[in-house]
């Protein structure tokens, strides 16, 4: 074969192998919506911001959400710990991480917020249900 085909056809087998590789992560840039577990290795280090990463594990069952609303104009990403309804962990996490309890909420939970004025922390222990949901809700608009 010729120097110039085996150049060729290396760059081709590359590109192929770089593509491969990536679909996953760009339709994960796209995704209006992925529910996953830490275990989903790629998934949670995609979808999962820091400050759900670093949260104390409340519970022994937890799993994540994330939701794109409206299109790119917010993402909320949700850890849900079921078997709990104490939340004093997170509240103090929340504490330490410099945010500050919300006086009004526009949901039915404790809103608190930080430096970012963009980023919004709901903490919420539904009635009837056995379980603390965290969202984190990132408005863009």
């Amino acid at each position: 074969m010729h120097k110039k085909t085996k150049i060729l056809i290396s760059l081709v087998v590359l590109l192929c192998g770089f593509i491969i590789y990536a679909i996953p992560f760009i339709k994960m840039e796209f995704a209006e919506s992925a529910h996953y577990t830490e275990k989903d290795t790629r998934e949670y280090s995609f979808y999962t911001p820091e400050i759900l990463q670093e949260m104390p594990r409340i519970s022994q069952k937890y799993e994540f959400s994330f939701i794109n609303v409206s299109g790119p104009a917010s993402h909320v990403n949700v850890v849900k710990f079921y078997g709990t309804m104490d939340s004093t962990k997170v509240d103090e996490y929340l504490l330490n991480k410099g945010f500050k309890k919300q006086d009004k909420c526009d949901i039915e939970a404790t809103c608190w917020r930080g430096s970012d004025p963009q980023e919004t922390v709901y903490v919420n222990t539904p009635p009837g249900e056995n379980m603390v949901i965290v969202q984190v809700v990132n408005d863009f608009s």
